[in-house]
C-alpha cells in the first residue's frame, strides 16, 4: 500500500478525495478534451492506483467516461447536467436571450452574455451567427478579465481598489498598455480586441451592471476580421452598449451608461440624459 492509499484511509480522507477528484476534472480543457491516464497523472501528481480509483468513482457518477484504445478519458454527461442546473439558476440568461437575439440580427455576428465570477468572465449564453464563417466560444468558456474585449469591458468598470489589485498582479511590461486600454474603454463605453483571444476574430463588449451599480458582466459580439471592418466598429459599439444597457436595466441598474461611458447615478440624471 503506497503512502497515498494509506492517507486515503485516514482521518480527513473524504476532503482529500474531493480535492483530488476536482483536480482531475479541472485537467480537461477545450484544447485537451480527452486525456490519457499518464497525461492526467502528470497534471495532478497522483499515484497510478489512487488515480485509477478516483477515475472509476467519477465514471460511476457519470462525470467522466473512458473510450478508445489506447484508453483516454473525457468529461461525461454528468458535467453537463450540473452545468444545466447552474445555468438554470442564472436569471441573466432568460433576460438576456431576446436582447442578444436582436443584437445578433442587427450585427449579423455572434452575440454572447458573460458574467463576472471572481477574476474570471464566464460565457453563460451564446447565440451563434447565421453566417457559414463564424466565431464561437461556447457556453462555459472562461477567461481572465485582463484579456480580450469581454474581459476588459468588465475590468474597466470594477471599483478602483479591486481594479488596482488586479493591475498590480499584471506583468509590468503589459500593465501600462492595459491601463491605457481601460481608459479608452471608459471613455467610449465599450471595449474592442482583434485576435487577442481567438486568432482572426474581432470582438466588442460593453459592461452590464446590477441594481447596486456594480459591474456584473458584459455583452459581447464577435466575428471574423474578414467580415467585421474598422468602419463597422462605431455602429457595432453603439449596438453593444445599447444591448448591455437593456440587460442592466432589467436588473434594476440606474440606466446603464450614457454616451461617454458613465453611469447615471439617479433618476434625475437619467431623465436629463434622455435615458429614463
Amino acid at each position: 500500500m503506497d503512502t497515498e492509499d494509506a492517507e486515503a484511509k485516514g482521518e480527513g480522507s473524504t476532503v482529500r478525495a474531493v480535492d483530488r477528484a476536482i483536480a482531475i476534472l479541472q485537467c480537461f480543457t477545450a484544447e485537451k478534451p480527452a486525456l490519457s491516464v499518464l497525461e492526467i497523472q502528470r497534471r495532478v501528481g497522483l499515484s497510478r492506483p489512487t488515480l485509477y480509483r478516483l477515475l472509476q468513482t467519477l465514471a460511476a457518477t457519470g462525470l467522466v467516461k473512458a473510450e478508445g484504445d489506447p484508453q483516454r478519458f473525457r468529461l461525461a454527461h454528468g458535467v453537463m447536467e450540473l452545468a444545466h442546473v447552474w445555468l438554470a439558476g442564472l436569471n441573466e440568461v432568460d433576460v438576456a436571450r431576446p436582447i442578444l437575439e436582436r443584437l445578433r440580427e442587427s450585427t449579423g455576428e455572434t452575440a454572447a452574455l458573460f458574467v463576472l465570477r471572481e477574476q474570471k468572465r464566464i460565457c453563460v449564453l451564446e447565440l451563434e451567427s447565421h453566417h457559414a464563417l463564424t466565431i464561437v466560444r461556447g457556453v462555459g468558456d472562461t477567461g481572465d478579465i485582463t484579456l480580450g474585449a469581454s474581459g476588459k469591458a468588465i475590468l474597466a468598470y470594477l471599483d478602483e481598489g479591486r481594479r488596482k489589485a488586479i493591475l498590480d498582479q499584471t506583468p509590468k511590461a503589459r500593465r501600462a498598455e492595459l491601463v491605457k486600454a481601460l481608459e479608452v474603454v471608459r471613455s467610449r463605453g465599450f471595449a474592442t480586441s482583434q485576435g487577442e483571444v481567438i486568432v482572426g476574430a474581432v470582438a466588442l463588449a460593453a459592461p452590464t451592471f446590477n441594481h447596486n451599480g456594480e459591474v456584473a458582466g458584459c455583452i459581447g459580439v464577435f466575428g471574423p476580421k474578414a467580415r467585421v471592418k474598422d468602419s463597422d466598429i462605431p455602429r457595432f459599439g453603439a449596438l453593444v452598449v445599447r444591448a448591455a444597457n437593456a440587460v442592466s436595466e432589467q436588473f434594476g441598474s440606474r440606466g446603464g451608461q450614457d454616451a461617454a461611458g458613465k453611469q447615471p447615478r439617479s433618476g434625475r440624471d437619467r431623465k436629463e440624459r434622455g435615458i429614463a
